[in-house]
Order: structure tokens, then sequence, then C-alpha cells
């Protein structure tokens, strides 16, 4: 099975708590943000390595700014 890349412009969130809603095991609130959970800071992205999409795909779907990316490695 091929891995997946998450990325997430964090400075783009507006907070709406979509992807938090849809994969929590994967996303968390974080003051007025959501923030990528395990994720590294590479530039102006949270970037994380994930085996299993899960619900990601629908998370990446549903957030309204279109700051997270989820594509394989």
């Amino acid at each position: 099975m091929m891995p997946f890349k998450i990325t997430q412009k964090h400075e783009e969130c507006i907070g709406c708590g979509a992807c938090v809603a849809i994969a929590p095991t994967d996303w968390k609130m974080e003051s007025d943000k959501a923030t990528l959970i395990g994720s590294k800071k590479e530039g102006d992205l949270l970037v994380k390595t994930i085996e299993e999409v899960g619900s990601n795909k629908d998370a990446e779907s549903a957030c309204p700014v279109r700051c997270i990316k989820v594509e394989k490695v």
C-alpha cells in the first residue's frame, strides 16, 4: 500500500472545524485553527505522512478554504 501525504496551509485555516468533525484521529482544534495531529512544520505548511487515508480525503473536500491537500506519495 502506498502512503499518503497530508499538507495543511495552517495560516489559511479559518477554524470551521469540518476536518476535526470528519477525521478526529488526525485533526484537532488548537485555539482558533485546526491542526494536523503529529505533523511537522515545513515552511508555511504542516506535513504528515500516513499509511491509511481514512477520512482525510473527505476532510480535504469539506475544507471551505481548501487549505488541506491529501496526495499519494
